[in-house]
Order: C-alpha cells, then structure tokens, then sequence
C-alpha cells in the first residue's frame, strides 16, 4: 500500500529557512530536561520526585536506542535519515550536540539524587546504604542472603584467548574488574579482565532488616564480595558498567514476505548482537578499565558516560511500593464512570441514546473493556474487529476478544506486531487469538497501524446497527490509568460505514470507499489538516478571524510548520499544547508572533490529540491517533475524526480544553530558541493545575438530543 505523493516544497522553494526551526532530537531532550524538572522541584511529593528521575532514565535509554543510534548509524554512513531535516543540521553535529545536552542532564539528573532526593529520603527513614555502612545484624543478613540466594546465581567470567568476551546484553548491569592471578597459574595471562553479570531474575534494592527501610544496592554488595568470586586472584579495580544497544528492529524483507511474525522474532534475536552505543561506568573508574572495556566495543569518546551514582535509576521506582509511605505519594484516586455509562448498563441502548465521550484516566478505561465484554457475550452481536497497537502483557481487552471467539463471534484483530518494544508482546497475544479462532491479521508491511478503532456489529430486528469506538490512545487498561487519553462511541451510519471500510482496507487492501467522517493516512490526513489550517488563514485575512489549537505530542513535519507559519503571518491566532518535540519555533517577528507553544508535564503522560479549527460554535473539533510528524502522515494508518454532537464539541472547547491552556502551575511556555520557560503566574489570577482539575471533574452535559444519524 504504497502512500499518495504529499506536497512538501524543497528548501528552495519555501519561504522558510533552517533558522526557523527547532531540532527534532535537541527538542525532545529539553522534553525530557521538562520530566526532569518534575524530580527537582520540591513542590511535588518526594516519592513522586522519584518516580520523575526513574522516567527520564527510561525515556533516555529509549531515545538512546533509536533515535541515537540512527544519528550513529548516518555518522558511520551506514544509514540516511528518514525524514528530511528542515534546521540541516548534519548527522555529526546531531550526533555530538545530542551527546553534549545529554551529559549535561545527566549531570543534572545525578545532583538531583544525591544533593536532593537521598537526603529528603534519609529523613523519612529510607536509605541507600553501602556495604560498609550495614551494622552487624545487616551484614549478617546480607552474608545469609548472598550465600544462599546471589552466590549460586552469578558466573565469574575471565576473558582470555581461552575464554572469549561474553556477550553483554542490552542494558544489563555488570560488574567489570581487572584482576591479578597469585601463586599457581591455571593458564592465561597473570592481569586479567573479568566481567560478572548482575542477575536480574533478583531485586536491585535488597530490603535490610531494621526499624526504616534500608536499603543496598545488589551490585554494591556483589562488588564487595568480588575476591570471593574470583578465588585466588587479586581485584586490582572494579567497577559497575552498562551497555545500550541500537534496538531499532530491522527486519528481513524477504522473510517478511513469508511469515512477518517469525520475520519480527528473528529480528528481535538480531538486536541481541547489535551495536554499542552508549558505555555507562561509576565515577571514578580506572582509565585502563575503561579503556578494556571499550575497545572491543569500538565505542567512541562521547559514548561513555561516567555516572556520580547508581547507574540505571529505573530501579528506584520500586520505594514507591515502600509501606508506609502514602504522604511522600500523590493521593490515589478512583477513575469515575463517564456520564452516560454507568456501571452496570446496557451500552449498546446508552450508545445509541446519543455519542458519549471518555476522557481517560479521570473516566474509567473499564467502560471500553465493557463494551467488548458485552459484545463478547450478546447473542445479537455478529462481528468484533478491532486494531491493537500497544496492548500491555495482562490485557482484558484480548481476553474479551478470545471469548468473543469462543462465542461463535466473527472477531477480527489488526495486531500491529512493529510497535517498538512491544514486539514480543504482541506476536505472543496474535498466536493466542489465532489459536482460539479470533481471525488475525498483521496490518501492511511497509506501514504501521497505529490507528486506535474497534468495530461491533450488532443484529437489531431487521437491520444491522454498526458500533464504533474511537481513540486517540492504545487499548492498554495498565497505561490508560497514567496516560491522558479520549474516546468516541458513537453508532453514527457514517462512522460505522467509513469504520467497515478501514477494517476491509487494512484486512483486504480493499479501496474506492467515499470517506465522510473520518480522516486516514497515508491517504488524506495530511491534505485535510492543509486545507483546515489555509481555512482558517483565509478568514484572518478577510477580516473574520481565525483559531487554532492544537494538543498533541510531537509537533515536526515541516509542511505543517511551514502552514502554520502563513496562518500566524494571515492573522490566525494559534495555540499549541506539545508534550514531546516540537520544531516550530514560536515568536519569531514577522512569522510566528501569533503562535504560543506551551507543554505540561504533570502526574499523568499527557496523550491525546485534540485539533480545533474556528473561533465560534461552527468549530471544526477533531481527535486522532497521529501526532503531526512525517511518520504519522506517510508510514503510519492512522484516523482523525470530528466530534459532531454539541453537547460534546462543547465540553471540549468550554471545559477541557480551556483548563488545559489555562494551567498555570505545570506549563512551560517554549521560547523561540528553543528553550522552556515555566509559565509565571500573577498573584491577582487563581492557581489552575489542569490534571488536579480534571481528576475533581469537569461539568458535563448528558445530552441525548436526537442529533445521531440513523
């Protein structure tokens, strides 16, 4: 399915030059630097601070491995970009000032814990210790533990021309030492390099017994013990290191036309051996080690970080389960019912009362895993289909779909096994589903399906009555409950008819389908976001005005920069809400003045996309599943569809949205050269902290006003 030609004008045709534009990847690490901020700032409950630091440790080993690795690979000219680049920066100027931001907010991250976080935690009682500060009934313990429980687990490895390297997994911890045979010999060279794997079948933080929570480090503890393990040889030093690998999955094209799910396993085997491309080491390591270490990894200068701490501080999201502790927490909460499926109805008879929007996670993701449970189990129900993108290892969404199966339900899942890093995952639930009869199928080769639509039809008397559920996020019950999301049920004729067409377009390539509700890529997604941003232009510039505003993820594709850059030019004021990276650069005199980007990081992963178009109640209000990257237009399927009952247009464009640009307590405004400012609020306007006024609830009209197409 090869995507339609998008106009895009070269570099010498635009009117818009590499200045007026932010780098993809510096901005996504000042996206990052934001999460960051979270761990520093003293306001946000301790725990949670620690929960910010465990994130920008995971968003940085990912963006290491794909985004990184694929500047690696251009600077070695093994590869080329797949977008172009609209600020032309090289890929060795990306390459080294991605490296140089990066080691500054390492840094960052590093004084953080221990200037900050560690002594806020000492004083509730939760330390990390060293081996040498446990007391005699903590030594105990820990001799007790490693003998029966960490000992019989590790495997000293020497590395000789006898005993060739280990082979390091991606982002395993390890222990590298050089030591030094005594007496007798067994072979080999007298200094050796040793490497130990850190199990992580076991926990990092090893509870110690006492009145606080104490806690040690496992490879601080193995460190200690290594003369122990290396038995009749001196450790001359040691030290804890880390690799990252390239993790962007290549797949074999010619096994993919065979079979994409062995296609996708055999890939997932191959990046077991890929490159290096980040060396993790403690502080203060001796260069010789250092050196031992890298050069057989062929790693450059840049690619070696030594850390002032723990490396890999994932590990620490596990004292937020620390007992004990609910004041050092967000207070939980409880997702409510959304209004119009309370706990327990008939959804199919609510649906068709009138449309009903679900804004997640402050509505209960449950009402969607219902809907699929109740079409599991209705005798009227005939067909199920479904896409599935990320849908996490316990999924009651997939669970329903197999007894829907076992039911005697036609059920169709578009399982999109290319979703990075849930790879495994997904090709494990598509053989589930296949083995229970649930019919499977993988979506194009060449593009993924990142659409988020589900498809019941259900028999009512004489006629078939088609229901849709649309969403701009994954149908993940575990991530629903941490990521800001919306859905649309509706049983509109034209949804479900241009619903039936996508399902037969990603199942049968089928096409010639007249789309009227919703908008796809790689087909018109793009142009109609064109057309709607030039709409607006051309009423600013016969006087009637003109708004946008936009909340989404990433903000990148230089089309829809350039357009935006003409309708603020035009008049047009814009609003942009960008969580992740945004190239546009707002301000700039003469081309951006009419445009603000602000970004919130907060309790909850802001996710959905939401795009008005108009000043008035004639509003064009849309939701998708694409961001506006290069990627979501031309390599991803993806839907964008308008929310048409009033009621709802109107509690987006009067309550959500308005309390989302109105947040005044975790918004960052971005400046034209890129960097972020938290937005400062006056003393005379009240606090508004959008994500605690959601989570309290928002009015909502229940409005079944008989506006639904039959």
């Amino acid at each position: 399915m090869a995507p339609p030609p998008v106009p895009s004008p070269t570099v010498a045709e635009s009117a818009f030059g590499p200045a007026h534009f932010v780098n993809r990847e510096l901005s996504w690490l000042e996206f990052n630097a934001r999460v960051l901020e979270e761990a520093e700032d003293d306001t946000n409950p301790l725990l949670e601070r620690v929960k910010f630091l465990s994130i920008f440790s995971s968003n940085l080993d990912e963006f290491m491995m794909v985004r990184v690795s694929g500047l690696r690979s251009q600077v070695h000219g093994v590869s080329e970009p797949e977008d172009p680049i609209p600020d032309q920066l090289s890929a060795r100027d990306q390459f080294d000032l991605t490296h140089q931001r990066t080691r500054e907010l390492v840094e960052r991250q590093y004084a953080c814990l221990n200037d900050k976080i560690l002594p806020s935690l000492k004083k509730e009682k939760i330390r990390l210790l060293l081996p040498e500060d446990l007391n005699a009934r903590q030594q105990e313990f820990m001799a007790e533990y490693f003998e029966q429980t960490v000992f019989p687990v590790l495997t000293p490895m020497a590395i000789d021309p006898s005993h060739p390297p280990p082979h390091l997994r991606n982002r395993g911890l390890y222990l590298a030492a050089i030591i030094q045979q005594k007496g007798v010999r067994l072979g080999g060279p007298r200094r050796l390099l040793a490497v130990v794997q850190i199990p992580n079948v076991l926990p990092r933080l090893i509870r110690l017994p006492g009145d606080g929570a104490d806690f040690v480090m496992l490879e601080s503890f193995v460190g200690s013990r290594l003369e122990q393990l290396f038995g009749g040889s001196t450790i001359l030093c040691w030290t804890v290191m880390r690799m990252t690998r390239d993790a962007d999955l290549d797949i074999d094209g010619d096994q993919v036309l065979q079979d994409l799910s062995k296609a996708i396993e055999e890939g997932l085997r191959a990046l077991r051996t890929r490159d290096a491309i980040r060396l993790e080491v403690a502080a203060g390591t001796n260069p010789q080690l250092i050196e031992a270490i890298r050069q057989p990894l062929e790693l450059l200068d840049q690619e070696i970080y030594e850390i002032n701490g723990p490396l890999d501080l994932t590990c620490l999201m596990s004292l937020l389960s620390v007992e004990g502790c609910a004041h050092l927490k967000d207070e939980p909460f409880t997702p409510r019912r959304p209004t119009g499926l309370p706990e327990g109805c008939d959804v199919f008879r609510e649906i068709r009362r009138r449309d009903i929007l679900v804004h997640h996670p402050y509505e209960s993701f449950q009402c969607v895993v219902d809907f699929i449970n109740q079409s599991a189990t209705d005798p009227d129900v005939l067909a199920i289909k479904q896409t599935l993108y990320r849908t996490g290892s316990e999924s009651p969404i997939i669970k329903a779909l197999i007894n829907a199966a076992d039911n005697g339900k036609n059920v169709t899942a578009v399982v999109e096994l290319k979703a990075r890093f849930d790879e495994h995952t997904n090709v494990n639930w598509a053989r589930q589903m296949e083995r229970a009869g649930v019919h499977v199928v993988y979506g194009f080769l060449d593009l993924k399906t990142h659409c988020k639509v589900t498809l019941v039809v259900r028999q009512e008397g004489t006629k078939l009555r088609r229901y849709v559920h649309l969403g701009t996020g994954n149908y993940n019950a575990t991530t629903a409950k941490i990521y800001t999301d919306l859905g649309l049920f509706t049983c509109r004729h034209k949804y479900g008819a241009d619903a039936t067409a996508l399902f037969n377009l990603l199942t049968g390539y089928s096409r010639g389908h007249k789309w009227e509700r919703l908008f796809t890529s790689p087909h018109d997604l793009l142009p109609k976001i064109l057309e709607l941003i030039q709409i607006e232009a051309d009423k600013a510039k016969s006087g009637q005005g003109g708004r946008i505003l936009v909340k989404l993820n990433a903000l990148v594709d230089r089309t829809v920069i350039e357009a935006l850059y003409r309708a603020s030019q035009a008049g047009v004021q814009i609003q942009i809400l960008c969580r992740g990276s945004c190239c546009l650069r707002p301000g700039m005199k003469g081309i951006s003045e009419n445009i603000r980007v602000t970004s919130i990081i907060d309790r909850f992963l802001e996710h959905s996309r939401i795009y008005v178009f108009g000043a008035t109640d004639d509003a064009e209000v849309m939701l998708s599943s694409a961001d506006w990257m290069p990627r979501n237009f031309v390599r991803r399927v993806e839907v964008m569809f308008p929310v048409l009952q009033p009621s709802l247009k109107r509690h987006i464009l009067d309550q959500i949205l308005p309390t989302m640009f109105g947040d005044n307590i975790k918004t960052r405004e971005m400046q034209p050269d890129g960097s972020y400012r938290r937005v400062l609020r006056p003393s005379s306007v009240p606090p508004l902290r959008s994500q605690i006024r959601l989570l309290a609830g928002l009015p909502m009209e229940d409005s079944p006003d008989g506006d639904v197409e039959k």
